[in-house]
């Protein structure tokens, strides 16, 4: 099922364009041990329903956090995360 994400940079696109890159999550503290990092790299809450998340436009090289409902594939609010290409 597609739907549309709507670039800050390109304009409303189809999903197609873009690679996802996980649910956004804490990072562990500095110092942490061999059980917060394997939790934080293995571990996703991998919920129904509103969650963020990291997509990558392949198109303009930026990356957003995009506030989806998985359930309906909605998208709810998308931001430049400030990170990577920009």
């Amino acid at each position: 099922m597609g739907f549309m994400i709507n670039c800050p940079n390109c304009g409303a696109r189809d999903v197609y364009e873009f690679k996802f890159g996980g649910e956004v999550k804490v990072e562990p503290r500095s110092g942490a041990d061999l059980r917060e990092l394997r939790d934080y790299i293995y571990f996703n809450q991998n919920k129904s329903g509103v969650q963020e998340e990291w997509w990558w436009h392949q198109a303009c090289g930026t990356w957003l956090k995009v506030t989806r409902n998985t359930e309906t594939n909605q998208v709810l609010g998308v931001t430049s995360a400030g990170v990577g290409g920009e």
